[in-house]
């Protein structure tokens, strides 16, 4: 059975930090690609950040370069995503997903976890 679950949302200030973690189960990680998505009230979702099963390349959206960090440990089938300098609008409901490619870039993302809550307020 496959599996992703998303941990480590929550509240935090403005300008605060937050790690969310994506384990896997049930399919073959080393294999796919891991991205995370966000989708807040009212928008569309956005994928911002991913990274690949092979090199270790990553992607990220201009909303979220140089905050976030994206990470994968392939011995624990985990993939983390390290949030800096949180600002109200990256509030969401954040997803992690897999899609069996090597790279980033192109392919449809073929499993999603239930998503965890990230709330920016002060």
């Amino acid at each position: 059975q496959v599996q992703l679950v998303e941990s480590g949302g929550g509240l935090v200030q403005p300008g605060g930090s937050l790690r969310l973690s994506c384990r896997a189960s049930g399919f073959t990680f080393d294999y796919y690609a891991i991205g995370w998505f966000r989708q807040a009230p009212g928008k569309e979702r956005e994928e911002v950040s991913c990274v690949s099963s092979s090199d270790g390349s990553t992607y990220y959206a201009d909303s979220v370069k140089g905050r976030f960090t994206i990470s994968r440990d392939n011995a624990k089938n985990l993939v983390n995503l390290e949030m800096h300098s949180l600002k109200p609008e990256d509030t969401a409901v954040y997803y992690c997903a897999a899609k069996w490619r090597r790279l980033c870039s192109g392919g449809e993302y073929n499993y999603w976890g239930q998503g965890t809550q990230v709330t920016v307020s002060s």
